[in-house]
């Protein structure tokens, strides 16, 4: 077969058939009488191999080496061209990622691009200072994209930098709350804690609503996070966690203060109390938990909390005894 007809037949050039042939890839086994290239069925199934592993991806000297090396395993080519591939479509996404976090912003001219292209570097460094110093001194007249914010803030391992992002976030224009929200529920926990903290410092009832979400996440931090944040809000669905809270002796101070605002509510007044109740009965042989429940029911409004008070000053355990004795002694002088 001649080098016109398997062009035609094969859909590869003439000149790339002769390209194969000057670098021995597929060199025709014969010759008409004129001269002429003439391909043999050995020729066109090795023409085949060839373009189906240009297909995958290999470098025309990658297919020299694996069509000649008796070695060659296809195993290990196929393992190499998918780290490959994963590499480069890494690499496209965050190009893709950057383009929308410009097209966002709505440049008008050239010169925001660069700036927010300039954000986008200073953002990357690996210097915390200059990725905190992007956030807070970002160029002249360079809106910060909320879902550049959001972005930023869920990778940010430093505590300082990623304060600044989320002080940033909570008064950038735009929405970053989908990003937020799909960190609040990322498989990794340290994602979940930097989104539930940044989602806590939003207002809004689409942040209120992830965090409701999160209440009953595995992780310790982030179901306090979204307790505290919750609660800070006057949800009484965070009143079991915050409770929890301060029986465990974690933010229980914070908690303590959150329950004793949300009490002023009446609806909410009377489920706070029977929780504080119950946890105290359970508490029984912990001092240490009676004397932060003791702490938490001076937090309640009124006198809401002066019979129990009274009743912990006879407490068996003597520091629990003084520190409740003094604690109603305070809200009966109020």
């Amino acid at each position: 077969m001649l080098i016109g007809e398997v062009a035609r037949r094969s859909g590869v050039s003439a000149r790339m058939l002769r390209h194969y042939d000057s670098l021995g890839l597929v060199r025709p086994t014969g010759r008409t009488r004129g001269g002429y290239r003439e391909y043999s069925a050995d020729d066109i199934r090795r023409l085949f191999h060839v373009e189906g592993l240009r297909s995958l991806g290999l470098s025309l000297r990658e297919i020299g080496q694996a069509l000649q090396e008796p070695d060659f395993t296809p195993s290990a080519m196929v393992g190499d061209l998918i780290q490959r591939t994963e590499d480069r479509l890494r690499q496209e996404q965050e190009l893709l990622q950057r383009l929308r976090m410009v097209d966002a912003s709505a440049p008008s001219g050239w010169e925001d691009v660069l700036r927010i292209v300039e954000l986008i570097h200073g953002l990357d460094s690996l210097s915390a200072a200059r990725r905190q110093q992007a956030v807070l001194a970002p160029a002249e007249d360079v809106p910060l994209p909320a879902e550049l914010l959001a972005r930023a803030v869920l990778a940010e391992s430093d505590p300082n930098v990623a304060g600044a992002l989320r002080w940033a976030l909570a008064r950038a224009d735009g929405d970053g709350m989908a990003y937020l929200a799909s960190g609040a529920h990322s498989a990794d926990v340290d994602v979940r804690r930097r989104a539930v903290q940044a989602i806590a410092e939003i207002p809004g009832d689409d942040a209120t609503t992830v965090l409701a979400e999160v209440l009953d996440d595995p992780d310790l931090t982030v179901r306090r996070h979204a307790a505290l944040a919750l609660g800070a809000r006057g949800e009484i669905a965070a009143v079991p966690a915050l409770v929890g809270m301060v029986v465990e002796g974690k933010n229980d101070v914070e908690a303590a203060e959150i329950l004793g605002q949300l009490a002023h509510d009446p609806g909410c007044a009377d489920r706070i109390m029977t929780a504080l109740v119950d946890a105290l009965s359970a508490a029984a042989a912990d001092s240490a938990v009676r004397i932060r429940l003791a702490q938490a029911f001076v937090e309640m409004p009124g006198t809401m909390a002066q019979g129990i008070l009274r009743r912990l000053a006879d407490d068996d355990d003597r520091a629990v005894a003084q520190i409740a004795s003094a604690f109603a002694e305070a809200l009966e002088e109020s």
